[in-house]
């Protein structure tokens, strides 16, 4: 494990994660934590080891140019930190990878320490499957846990899956063995149009996210692209009058078993969701990445690996359409 030596002292943090493969249909979570890491602005300050995890024959490393040297990126995990502005400044530790091929125990457990190291209060993990839901409607989340007590504080779902499951449901065990409050989130993607991006469902797990850790997220262009998205589907389906059928047969199903979300808690979650965009953060920002002395970053040269500067001294999927009916947590 990478020392974590000099890390600053975080505020409420809460660990976010996303692995890229058999839990990601769509691309849809691995690209909410992407965008989260773009948006404040996070940086790197660990990553597991490749050749611990991974099977470079099944996740191929790449090579690419850099000022005419070539030069190699492996297939990992990497974990980066970011403060939130606002009323109620927080941190978040991001953690982007792809699900690991071998040693999942020992994946988990070295993502527990660092956890553990860093004063993490919850972890929430994002997931996606392929799912009978029409794009024309939003996107079902569904937000589980294991923990009895946590699915009645958070009015969350206490998972009851069994079958299958993928580095999402592993990790989520492991936290819930190791006494660490986790939540896993999980966007239905329409099967019929399972190649990624899907920003529309990238968008509802980042607003699932945001009401379940009172955040505020700056969504850039995701809500732009996430209306293009549907429009270029409606393109698609309309050129095709047996998709076009299926389409509003799925409508039919969904509309039905949703009457009674058109009241109540889902109502009541969107009028939030309005007011907490309308309030401007102080100083016009919504977030702001940790780049003061405190949360600065230097290269470890003898390991190639990145980690946070020391503060100074005092005056110094498979996406083939396997993917399991409910979430797999």
């Amino acid at each position: 494990m990478i020392e974590l030596e000099g890390v600053p002292e975080l505020i409420d943090p809460v660990m976010v994660a996303a692995f890229e493969g058999w839990n990601d249909a769509g691309d849809a979570a691995s690209g909410a934590v992407a965008h989260l890491d773009r948006e404040w602005k996070g940086e790197v300050f660990a990553a597991l080891d490749a050749e611990d995890y991974y099977d470079f024959q099944v996740n191929r490393p790449t090579v690419w140019l850099d000022g005419g040297v070539r030069k190699i990126t492996w297939p990992t995990t990497r974990l980066s930190v970011v403060r939130v502005g606002g009323a109620k400044p927080r941190d978040l530790v991001l953690v982007r990878g792809i699900e690991p091929s071998m040693r999942w125990r020992s994946f988990c457990n070295e993502l527990l320490g660092f956890a553990h190291e860093l004063g993490v209060e919850m972890v929430v993990i994002l997931g996606a499957l392929l799912g009978d839901t029409p794009h024309t409607r939003p996107v079902p989340v569904s937000g589980v846990t294991s923990d009895p007590d946590l699915a009645r504080a958070m009015d969350l779902e206490e998972t009851r899956y069994e079958g299958p499951t993928g580095i999402v449901g592993v990790l989520q065990e492991a936290c819930t063995h190791a006494g660490v409050p986790a939540v896993s989130l999980w966007a239905a993607v329409p099967h019929y149009v399972s190649q990624p991006p899907n920003p529309k469902a990238t968008l509802a797990l980042l607003n699932r996210l945001e009401d379940l850790i009172d955040l505020r997220i700056p969504l850039g262009e995701l809500p732009e692209d996430a209306r293009a998205w549907q429009l270029g589907v409606d393109q698609l389906a309309a050129e095709d009058s047996e998709v076009a059928e299926y389409v509003q047969t799925l409508e039919e199903a969904r509309d039905t078993a949703d009457l009674p979300e058109a009241s109540g808690d889902a109502i009541a979650r969107e009028f939030e969701r309005y007011l907490r965009r309308r309030d401007p953060a102080p100083g016009g920002a919504v977030g702001h990445a940790t780049e003061s002395g405190d949360a600065s970053y230097l290269r470890d040269t003898s390991s190639g690996r990145t980690r946070p500067k020391p503060k100074p001294e005092a005056g110094g999927e498979p996406e083939d359409g396997t993917e399991p009916d409910a979430p797999e947590a």
